[in-house]
């Protein structure tokens, strides 16, 4: 007798099967198709946050110096939270960043990139059924990574412009909220949020834990915190004490398949030492054991590399250009690599129907539905220059050919 049940779990299998599950991917999977079909210089991808730049000189001789390093046990189990020289290394890279003074390696815990540590953030926060503030668009997978832990993610608007919105902000807050989490420069937007609206935004926070009793954690994923033009990344650790900053250096660096990143909490945040135990434990637990031992290794020593971001931003103001030649609005990025665009008006704000038409110009775009921002569609410009040039025309006939 044939049972027609599941043993697998439904859940994922429905968000699996469901339209705007894994968009990016299966569109970065649909254009090599293309490529394959058409030829790579007729498929005009856009759709994979996939950084093109090399790494930095400094980063490879370092990869090449550790490589032929034969110590005893040197690929051998190390501690969940990571070598303690390499901790301290991200400690003294955030408190540069933060603008405040020493942070001590114990504040640290090193992860398996920003995805890792958001995971690993949101398993050492939340009890089921807490709730987590988002500000629209944000990156896609924050839905899964919040609800693999328990919690439901709250949307929030931002303003016209992509700003924080405190009222906004104010009114999702209650007493299941656990925390808010920004992202700045921003995925898809490129948004970079200004001390003002990050000082504004603490009030509201701080005015909840006078009402409630509860501080909410501002959780910041700033993977994109380098990439940057002309203005520069609010620091949080100096006016909140219940802080986290998640990262990696997957886009400042150019290593997105070397999975490592990190985890910083504010050192005044009176739940620190409990936070990283939680935070070491989880590591462990869900199967990471420990970020990358070699790359551990390699950002400890190279992790000041100087970069040159100059051709992000040359390509961005082609995409400028090629944006004006069609007829298409956009948000102008102030960080990372993303140009958030609004679809033509008479396709009704119907994001997913319009990145399905590009498709027929070879144009491969992500719909903004998968980042909460209906109406809008992201294209990712750390992509050859001629693959931006030569999309001109196509992007003008999908405007004008409905």
């Amino acid at each position: 007798m044939w049972y027609n049940i599941f043993m697998i779990c439904t859940k994922i299998y429905d968000l699996v099967n469901s339209p705007s599950s894994g968009v990016i991917r299966k569109m970065f999977e649909e254009g090599a198709l293309l490529k394959a079909k058409f030829g790579e210089d007729k498929v005009y991808d856009f759709s994979l946050g996939n950084p093109d730049l090399d790494p930095p000189k400094k980063v490879t001789d370092t990869i090449k110096q550790i490589a032929q390093e034969e110590t005893h046990l040197c690929h051998g189990y190390m501690p969940n939270a990571g070598f303690k020289e390499t901790r301290q290394a991200m400690a003294d890279k955030t408190a540069k960043e933060q603008g405040c003074g020493h942070i001590d390696f114990s504040n640290v815990v090193m992860t398996v990139g920003a995805a890792g540590a958001l995971n690993v953030i949101f398993k050492s926060l939340l009890n089921e059924g807490d709730e987590v503030i988002v500000p629209c668009p944000y990156f896609t997978e924050y839905d899964h990574y919040i609800q693999n832990h328990g919690g439901k993610i709250i949307r929030v608007k931002t303003k016209d412009d992509f700003a924080l919105d405190p009222l906004q902000i104010e009114n999702a807050l209650n007493e299941k909220t656990s925390a808010l989490l920004i992202n700045s420069p921003n995925n898809p937007s490129g948004r970079i949020y200004s001390d003002e609206e990050i000082l504004d935004v603490v009030q509201v926070l701080k005015k909840h834990a006078e009402k409630t009793g509860r501080f909410v954690y501002l959780i910041c994923d700033e993977p994109y915190r380098a990439i940057t033009y002309g203005k520069k990344v609010a620091s949080v650790f100096p006016k909140y004490e219940y802080s986290i900053v998640a990262t990696s250096f997957a886009k400042n660096l150019s290593l997105p398949g070397e999975r490592i990143g990190y985890i910083c909490v504010n050192p005044e945040c009176p739940e620190a030492k409990a936070f990283i135990a939680n935070a070491i434990f989880v590591t462990r637990t869900l199967g990471f054991v420990n970020a990358p031992s070699f790359f551990q290794k390699v950002i400890t020593r190279a992790w000041d590399s100087e970069c040159d971001y100059s051709l992000y931003e040359k390509r961005k103001n082609e995409l400028i250009e090629v944006m004006k030649y069609a007829g298409l609005e956009y948000a102008e990025p102030e960080g990372a690599f993303y140009l958030f665009v609004k679809v033509p008006q008479c396709w009704n704000d119907d994001d997913m129907a319009f990145a399905n038409h590009l498709k027929k110009y070879n144009i491969l775009c992500a719909p903004g539905s998968a980042f909460g921002g209906k109406g809008w569609f992201r294209i990712a410009y750390c992509v050859s220059e001629s693959t931006i040039i030569n999309s001109k025309q196509a992007f003008f006939d999908a405007v004008n050919n409905k």
